[in-house]
């Protein structure tokens, strides 16, 4: 024998109907401290500070223009050359 009971109900109905805890001003907590230090990280995030961490090597290049170009050939060697003629 097989018995089906549907029950149309809403989420919170269900948790009062189980005794289940009300969790949600917890939650709402959680979520907004979550959100206040998302925030407050990308406040502090300084672009400079992550193309140093981002380049190769992750040390400080001595100019700007010579990390870019350490990256730049990087970039070109990984790529196969598809010319056919010899890399130099």
């Amino acid at each position: 024998m097989k018995v089906t009971i549907n029950i149309d109900c809403t989420p919170e109905e269900a948790r009062t109907f189980m005794g289940l805890p009300d969790v949600s001003a917890a939650q709402e907590a959680v979520v907004d401290e979550w959100q206040r230090q998302a925030l407050e990280a990308m406040s502090n995030m300084d672009p400079q500070s992550l193309m140093k961490a981002w380049m190769p090597g992750g040390l400080t290049p001595p100019s700007a223009g010579e990390g870019w170009e350490q990256f730049q050939n990087a970039f070109w060697a990984a790529m196969p050359d598809v010319s056919g003629k010899p890399k130099k």
